[in-house]
C-alpha cells in the first residue's frame, strides 16, 4: 500500500521524522472532532482509530480500492468508499458535524469545488479540521501536488467559504529544525545537478519517477548521516504555533 515517499510509514526509519509530524496532526484533530465525521483522502486508517471514541458514525472517502477494502474489513462498523474527489458523490447536504482533510487540497486540481463540498455536506456549525503544507518552507517542488499555499493564500481561499476560520501551524523543537537544515542542505546538493531546471520544467507526472527515488535517497542519506536524531523524534517534539507563516504545515479549524 505505500507506493510512494508521498505516503510514510512507520515500518520505514527514514520516515521517522515526517511520520511523527503527520502523526502529531491526527492527535490534535482528535481536540476538535464530534459526532458524524467525514474523512477525505482517509490513508492507512489513522483517523478511523483515532477519532472512533469521539464519534458517533465515521465515513472515508480515498480512492483506493485496496486501501479501502482492508479497512472496511477492519472497521465494519464504519463507512469507506472509493471515490476520486470532488464530488463527495452520494453524500447529503448538512449531513456531517465534523470533516477532516489532512495533507489532501494540495492535491485537489479545483480546491474551490472542494472546499465547496466540504461546505455543502457540513452542518450548520459543523467544523472542518485541514492540514496542508506551507509553500515557504518547502525544499523543492513537489510534483504530487497542484498546488500549495502561504498562510495568507489558505487563510483568503477558507474565509470565501466558512464563517470562522483560525489557520495556526504545525512546527518543531531544535530537533526538528536540525533535521530540517540537514535536509536543506542535502537537497541543495540535488539541485546543484540540476542544471536544466528540471525541478521547474518537467511536467508534474513525469517529475514523480525521479522525485520519488532522489527522496527515497536523501531520507536514507539523512538517515544513515544521523540516525539517533531521525530515530529519536515522536510526536512530543511538535507542537502547534499562532506563527503559521513559519511552519512546516498549516493547522486550521475553520466552521460553517
Amino acid at each position: 500500500m505505500f507506493k510512494t515517499t508521498e505516503i510514510t510509514a512507520y515500518t520505514i526509519p527514514s520516515d521517522n521524522v515526517i511520520h511523527q509530524r503527520l502523526l502529531f496532526a491526527y492527535y490534535q484533530t482528535v481536540k476538535h472532532v464530534s459526532g458524524s465525521i467525514l474523512e477525505t483522502g482517509c490513508g492507512v486508517g489513522k483517523g478511523a482509530e483515532l477519532f472512533k471514541p469521539h464519534c458517533t458514525h465515521y465515513t472515508a472517502l480515498d480512492k483506493n480500492q485496496e486501501l479501502i477494502d482492508h479497512l472496511q474489513k477492519q472497521h465494519p462498523e464504519f463507512t469507506f468508499l472509493n471515490q476520486h474527489i470532488p464530488p463527495f458523490a452520494n453524500q447529503a447536504d448538512e449531513s456531517f458535524d465534523t470533516v477532516v482533510t489532512q495533507q489532501v487540497i494540495e492535491h485537489i486540481e479545483d480546491d474551490n469545488f472542494y472546499l465547496k463540498e466540504i461546505q455543502r455536506v457540513l452542518k450548520k456549525g459543523g467544523k472542518m479540521i485541514l492540514t496542508t503544507p506551507n509553500i515557504k518552507l518547502s525544499l523543492t517542488r513537489n510534483p504530487w501536488h497542484t498546488r500549495e499555499y502561504t498562510a495568507k493564500e489558505l487563510e483568503t481561499l477558507l474565509k470565501k467559504y466558512f464563517s470562522k476560520v483560525d489557520v495556526k501551524g504545525i512546527t518543531g523543537n531544535e530537533k526538528i529544525w536540525e533535521y530540517y537544515n540537514q535536509n536543506k542542505a542535502s537537497v541543495a546538493k540535488y539541485k546543484k545537478l540540476d542544471i536544466f531546471n528540471l525541478e521547474q520544467n518537467l511536467p508534474r507526472q513525469i517529475l514523480q519517477i525521479p522525485y520519488d527515488i532522489l527522496n527515497r535517497m536523501n531520507r536514507k542519506k539523512l538517515q544513515e548521516q544521523d540516525n539517533s536524531l531521525v530515530g529519536s523524534v515522536t510526536m512530543d517534539d511538535y507542537f502547534i504555533s499562532d506563527d503559521a507563516d513559519k511552519c512546516f504545515d498549516f493547522f486550521a479549524v475553520v466552521e460553517k
